[in-house]
């Protein structure tokens, strides 16, 4: 995916080329796939993730900012997500898109568990406590006594 936003935002020839518009179209994509989830937004404004990106782009553009870094990335984010998933998908037609086999090998599609990146740690059985837990000497315990009260004699 960020290969893919960062080909296109380059063609696009917007040179800012991991800053807005790369963050915009993985916040698209996201708003996508958590369509009906609520979010805040400034002043406790709260509406469906689905409309955050077009909302972000109208109040850089209310405030004066230049709204094209957040349209490109919108434009990208769009183009990634029918291409990835809704023609695909959705319509039946052909994907374009996929990720290159040599990412696998270092990022593994496997979720959950231990996958290859060493084995867990074996299970040490508890510490047993000979002195009868009273904070004596003995199981790998610290006697740290009394202690003294602040601002006393």
């Amino acid at each position: 995916m960020l290969l893919f936003n960062w080909i296109c935002i380059v063609v696009s020839f917007d040179f800012h080329l991991l800053m807005i518009p790369l963050i915009m179209s993985v916040l698209y994509v996201w708003a996508q796939f958590n369509k009906d989830t609520i979010v805040s937004f400034w002043f406790g404004t709260r509406f469906k993730a689905y409309y955050l990106p077009w909302v972000i782009l109208a109040f850089n553009f209310i405030i004066g900012g230049s709204f094209m870094n957040e349209l490109t990335g919108n434009l990208v984010g769009h183009l990634f997500f029918f291409l990835m998933f809704k023609y695909p998908m959705d319509l039946g037609g052909r994907s374009f898109l996929s990720t290159p086999e040599f990412l696998y090998r270092f990022f593994p599609n496997r979720r959950g568990g231990v996958s290859g990146f060493g084995a867990p740690p074996s299970r040490r059985p508890a510490a047993q406590d000979p002195a009868g837990g009273g904070g004596g000497g003995g199981g790998g315990r610290h006697n740290w006594g009394q202690g003294f009260r602040l601002g006393g004699e």
